[in-house]
């Protein structure tokens, strides 16, 4: 099944047109006609059912014969994850979190961050594709990069843990994580968390968490971080 993405469709849409990305894709690529049908999402959980009436290679017109709204999960992950220093090592964290299951990402730029600069509209990409890989019907929610303090300032809700290397007193996430409940977790640099940070953090209700016996990677942390949360809530 190929599943395709098209953000401004609604529950009352008729008929509409492709982007031309999709328009070349479909027409050109996968060299669709008129009347085959085509399985779309516009990213809010909704999933419709098309077909083309003309495949245009710049303005592919389709009309829609049906559609599902697709339930939530009954909680919400929110990875607030601090960029690292290669692209494609945090361009494949967004794939493989968008692949298990996360609502909502948040880059952080730490004390310790060597990356503070990342390019939102090749993530966003990232993510799309990676929702229409795994046939979802969410789009996660990619944030603006944040200083660590300027998030710390935000309004949080659910269960709150900070993952850091720090030698310390800290459960694993999976005996203390609790399911359906929103969560949210911090995923440090390469450099790790300053003690600073960590204690700022403690002080507005985070609680310090392990995931497993060795030191990983920030995206290796935050993918483990994810599938914990996912293998919870199963």
């Amino acid at each position: 099944m190929q599943l395709f993405y098209h953000p401004e469709l609604e529950a009352n849409t008729e008929q509409f047109i492709f982007p031309p990305d999709e328009s070349r894709h479909i027409s050109k690529v996968l060299r669709k006609s008129s009347g085959d049908i085509l399985q779309i999402t516009n990213g809010k959980g909704l999933w419709f059912e098309a077909e083309i009436l003309v495949p245009d290679h710049k303005k592919c017109r389709a009309k829609i014969i049906s559609q599902t709204q697709v339930p939530p999960k009954p909680y919400q992950l929110h990875m607030a994850v601090a960029p690292t220093k290669l692209n494609d090592r945090f361009e494949w964290f967004l794939e493989k979190a968008t692949e298990i299951g996360v609502h909502q990402i948040t880059p952080i730029i730490c004390d310790h961050s060597e990356r503070k600069v990342i390019k939102m509209d090749r993530m966003e990409k990232v993510i799309q594709a990676a929702m229409k890989q795994s046939l979802q019907s969410y789009l996660p929610q990619l944030n603006p990069a944040i200083s660590f303090k300027e998030y710390m300032a935000l309004p949080k809700n659910g269960e709150l843990y900070i993952a850091h290397c720090e030698e310390d007193k800290k459960k694993e996430l999976s005996h203390c994580a609790v399911a359906k409940k929103n969560t949210t977790i911090l995923i440090g640099p390469e450099g790790d968390f300053s003690p600073e940070e960590i204690k700022l953090a403690l002080d507005n209700g985070f609680q310090a968490v392990a995931l497993g016996n060795t030191r990983l990677r920030t995206e290796t942390a935050a993918i483990v971080a994810c599938t914990t949360i996912a293998l919870i809530n199963l």
